[in-house]
């Protein structure tokens, strides 16, 4: 019953996504029904045409040719009218689709974060792009048969009723227990299609999972562990598509069963009735034609049942998707040009309730000021950043700019007042230019070159073949890591918002490069709240406010001279580091 009722439940939506393309689907009913009215015709010339046969052992060929120009030009217009109901079944179809992946993707930019760490980015991929071609093939294949296939059945039961009512009777008593059939198999390959789909889902996250981390693979040998991981989901998705193939292709073989006892039984009886001179031969050969249209919908519809199973399968990972819980409602207020206070006060935060990460966290910011945060690896520091932007709500307490609870602005206006230099750096497929536009689109071609000269990026972009016209790949495509990283610090140059964050941000440039963006980096944190994290603690010496984190929790603070003098936890850091460079 809950099956059904989550079956009934996609049907509904994948209705809702049809309904405004409704004209286009009445158009194609109406090409349907003067494609099956035209091809419903064919049999009564035939059977016309037979009995100018046989009739009183002379052939009347002047009628046959006559009636042989009608079928053709019948049968043309039927295959025109099939053609353009194609056409409009296509177009449907097409942008039922366009709408679905609309808002789908759309849905992505609402998604909280924590739905994206938890979910691979393949499986979501292949929601998309593989669930949604599977029901737009579904669905094409369902209008095209669904539609003739209805018309065709009512057509032939007024024409088989019309010639011999007992005849027909048989007929539709028979006939429907090949629909009976597909349903009773349909309903037990659902959890089969449903596995095929996780299973191909699976491989698709590996798949992607194997391209982005190449490199690493190649370096580490990997390649033989990868393969095998390969080869053991592709056997699952074999298994799998086995299993869901098999099973749903017994339909079409039980519903022509049925439909081949249909036939003999018009035959049997058919043939009766013209020994008894109720039916003439020509009559028998429409009526035999007759059932053989009647039984073919039943056929094919039979078979897209187990299609459209599929497809919705595939329609509900979809749906599933899109009907995810968006990031939590934000108020309509928009965060004024900000001065730079920042204060989190008795913040509580876990991205798992069963492991609670901060526990009364408070820390404050001035306008102006260089906050430096340092710990451990796992301490919050990468967390704290993340409530900071708001891509994570607190659980407790409350994060504040200007004396404004960030909760109580949108998360756009929030963001805007930060720039973001991140160790993981992120490059769109495009020019240079573009990527650096990113950050300030209506910024000039001076104001560009300018911000990347400041972060000694312009050098190496003019020596690129196109300079800043030069298309790059994916992620920065062949640029080298501290090339990518060079561009990203030039992007947040380039828009000059009135805080900033950099979370490692030249932990790939060399040292020279480093001294020289540093001094830049100083130019740009004149003025401008700044929070660093970083790991090599000689780089924040110059901070006005250092926040060492254990744990969740600020356990120092102050300057670097402060901490080095309480020869406490910083400390021993900053005495560890030293050790491991004077070793080197």
């Amino acid at each position: 019953m809950k099956r059904r009722k989550t079956d009934m439940k996609t049907v509904r939506q994948v209705l809702s996504l049809v309904r405004p393309h409704s004209g286009l689907v009445g158009l194609s009913l109406l090409m349907a029904v003067g494609q099956a009215g035209l091809q419903l015709t064919v049999p009564r010339f035939t059977g016309r045409a037979v009995d100018l046969i046989v009739r009183q052992g002379s052939v009347d060929f002047e009628g046959v040719a006559r009636l042989l120009v009608i079928l053709c030009l019948v049968s043309a217009g039927a295959a025109l009218f099939q053609y353009l109901m194609g056409v409009c079944n296509a177009r449907t179809v097409n942008r039922v689709v366009r709408d679905l992946r609309t808002a789908a993707f759309r849905r992505f930019a609402d998604l909280p974060l924590s739905y994206l760490d938890s979910h691979p980015s393949g499986e979501t991929v292949s929601r998309v792009m593989t669930d949604v071609d599977t029901l737009a093939d579904g669905l094409l294949l369902g209008f095209s048969q669904l539609f003739t296939g209805v018309v065709t059945i009512l057509g032939t039961l007024f024409f088989m009723f019309r010639a011999n009512a007992s005849i027909a009777l048989i007929v539709v008593l028979i006939t429907p227990l090949s629909l009976f059939v597909a349903a009773f198999i349909a309903s037990r390959t659902h959890h089969l299609f449903e596995a095929q789909s996780k299973a191909r889902a699976v491989q698709t996250a590996l798949v992607d999972e194997m391209l982005t981390g190449q490199k690493v693979i190649g370096a580490f040998g990997d390649e033989d562990t990868f393969l095998r991981r390969f080869d053991d989901s592709n056997e699952a998705l074999r298994d799998a598509s086995r299993k869901a193939i098999f099973y749903s292709s017994l339909t079409n073989p039980a519903t022509r069963f049925v439909n081949a006892l249909v036939y003999a039984g018009v035959g049997v009886f058919g043939a009766l009735r013209v020994l008894k001179g109720e039916l003439t031969v020509g009559g028998l050969h429409a009526f035999l034609a007759y059932a053989s249209q009647y039984t073919k919908p039943f056929n094919e519809i039979s078979g897209v049942v187990t299609e459209l199973e599929n497809a919705l399968v595939c329609a509900e990972r979809v749906f599933r998707l899109i009907g995810e819980e968006p990031e939590p409602c934000e108020k309509p207020a928009v965060l004024p040009q900000a001065a730079g206070a920042v204060g989190v006060n008795s913040v509580s935060f876990s991205y798992v309730p069963e492991k609670p990460l901060m526990n009364g966290l408070t820390v404050s910011a001035q306008p102006g000021q260089r906050v430096a945060i340092v710990g451990p690896t796992g301490c919050g520091k990468t967390t704290l950043i993340n409530l900071l932007m708001r891509f994570y709500d607190v659980n407790a307490g409350s994060i504040t700019v200007d004396g404004t609870d960030i909760r109580d602005v949108t998360r756009h206006s929030l963001r805007r007042s930060y720039g973001m230099v991140l160790q993981d750096t992120w490059l769109r497929a495009g020019t240079i230019r573009e990527n650096l536009l990113f950050g300030r689109a209506d910024a000039t071609e001076e104001e560009m070159i300018r911000a990347a000269r400041a972060a000694h990026a312009d050098s190496f972009i003019r020596r690129l073949p196109q300079g800043y016209d030069t298309v790059i790949g994916e992620d920065g495509g062949a640029l080298s890591q501290g090339q990518k990283q060079l561009l990203c610090i030039a992007r947040v140059m380039l828009c000059l918002p009135p805080m900033l964050i950099l979370d490692e941000a030249t932990s790939s440039i060399d040292t020279r490069t480093e001294m020289k963006i540093q001094s830049a980096f100083a130019r740009l944190m004149e003025g401008r709240t700044t929070f660093i994290v970083a790991h090599r603690l000689s780089t924040i010496r110059g901070a006005d406010c250092i926040l060492v984190m254990r744990d969740g929790q600020v356990v120092e603070q102050g300057t670097h001279e402060e901490l080095l003098a309480r020869k406490g936890f910083y400390a021993q850091l900053y005495q560890s580091q030293y050790q491991q460079a004077q070793s080197a």
